[in-house]
């Protein structure tokens, strides 16, 4: 049984899934093996519709399945927000049609959402190989300033044409390359959660998203050219992903704090000449951010952490709850700093149990962990690769601002990742000290 078959075994909402070149003419036959007798209704943007939305209407009406006219977003400037759920819901309340959702993260998040919250499942055609977010549960959305994961089941079946996603534009491969390379620093995230107490791993979600992962990622050129055995490997490890997602109801399996710097610059509204940078470049920027700031806490000999100091310097609620305040004032979040710190903070005495363990155990922590990890000027070649950005500036991030985004994007999400350990054990500065000053990877020169 192949990995994608154990994977969908353990799915409880994407009950078929197809990958496989040419298999486009495929998916009248899946819309009705899952669908019997519904109307389908085709979502996409203007490009999605052009090069492959048409294709799937003639699919589906040459096997008389009966369409309903296309919900086409024209907008230039289309992302994952809100309002955008809205008016696909408002669409989709007036009939009963299925949703074919033919695109990549941003078509599949509104669709996803949307069809939710009529209360109807949905299918979705596969356009690019740019991120994990076609089999995942939950849609990430942005409402109210925020970039939030609302929950919603992901789609009943899945079909991606690797003729159709390896001719999809570079970047968007490139995107997905660098979101399927942050499974490695979510999964270190993850690892550091567990040996501390926090967070179990969940095995089977583990071996869905980590096992092949490796293979997954090797070969980024051929990703980036278009060959279809890598651009396959690429989709798998992406619809992987999302399976693991699907198992443990939860992102924990696939993010981690490269992703927190993602979401804070979504919410802080960053663009990069007038435009959105896509999610996966910034992923890029933020896992090589994190997997640098590894390579510091890699080298710190933790097993001699002073756990006393370490608990006498831990703010009371009070004072943990205003810095938490005060940290986005005059943003239009607020309160997210101060909610989530909340919902995470530990007493002292928690805290001590928390970083004994650590101590304890950091030689066997630190052996996991080395072998999760790959070397940053590995991970940064990769990358370069395959397109994706290497440098904060390619994005739009100063690297004053990027050394801020350690600090703050720690404060906007609750679960454990190295930020975390970074606060708990003081050494945040130390380990940013390490990365941005004159000789480091990151200059700062004003």
């Amino acid at each position: 049984m192949s990995k994608v078959e154990q994977a969908l075994k353990a799915a409880n909402e994407t009950r078929a899934l197809r990958i496989g070149s040419g298999i486009l003419n495929e998916v009248a036959g899946l819309f009705k093996e899952q669908f019997a007798g519904k109307k389908a209704i085709v979502v996409a943007d203007t490009t999605t519709y052009r090069v492959v939305g048409e294709k799937v209407e003639a699919e589906l009406r040459n096997a008389n399945i009966e369409l309903l006219p296309s919900f086409v977003f024209t907008d230039s400037d289309l992302y994952a927000e809100y309002s955008y759920v809205d008016r696909l819901v408002e669409s989709l309340k007036v009939h009963d049609a299925i949703p074919v959702a033919v695109g990549s993260g941003t078509i599949n998040d509104l669709t996803k959402l949307a069809s939710h919250l009529i209360g109807r499942r949905y299918m979705c055609v596969a356009t690019a190989a740019s991120m994990d977010g076609y089999t995942a549960f939950g849609a990430s959305i942005t409402a109210n300033g925020a970039k939030q994961t609302f929950s919603c089941p992901a789609p009943q079946a899945v079909l991606a044409d690797i003729e159709i996603i390896k001719r999809a534009p570079g970047p968007m491969t490139a995107s997905g390359y660098a979101d399927l390379f942050a499974k490695v620093t979510a999964g270190a995230d993850w690892i550091l959660a567990d040996w501390m107490g926090v967070e179990d791993i969940d095995e089977k979600a583990w071996m869905i998203v980590q096992d092949g992962l490796h293979d997954a990622l090797s070969n980024p050129e051929g990703a980036l050219a278009g060959d279809e055995k890598a651009v396959s490997q690429l989709i798998e490890g992406l619809m992987l992903g999302g399976f693991a997602m699907q198992w443990s109801k939860s992102s924990r399996p696939a993010s981690g704090a490269e992703h927190q710097f993602s979401h804070l610059w979504n919410m802080e509204h960053h663009l990069h000449h007038g435009e959105h940078i896509s999610h996966g470049f910034q992923v890029s920027i933020g896992m090589l951010a994190i997997t640098a700031f590894y390579e510091q806490v890699l080298n710190t000999p933790l097993e001699k952490l002073d756990v006393e100091a370490c608990c006498a310097a831990w703010p009371e609620p009070d004072l943990a709850e205003k810095v938490a305040l005060d940290m986005f004032a005059g943003t239009d979040f607020p309160n997210i700093g101060l909610q989530e710190t909340k919902a995470k903070y530990v007493t002292r005495e928690q805290l001590a149990v928390q970083l004994r363990q650590l101590k304890e155990y950091w030689p066997e922590i630190r052996e996991r962990l080395s072998k999760q990890l790959i070397p940053y000027k590995e991970v940064k070649q990769c990358l370069r690769q395959v397109g994706a950005p290497t440098e904060p500036e390619q994005i739009g991030i100063t690297r004053k601002r990027l050394r801020e985004t350690f600090v703050r994007a720690q404060f906007i999400r609750r679960r454990f990742t190295v930020l975390d350990l970074a606060v708990r054990t003081g050494y945040m500065e130390k380990w940013l000290d390490g990365l941005f000053g004159k000789g480091k990877i990151w200059e700062i020169t004003d």
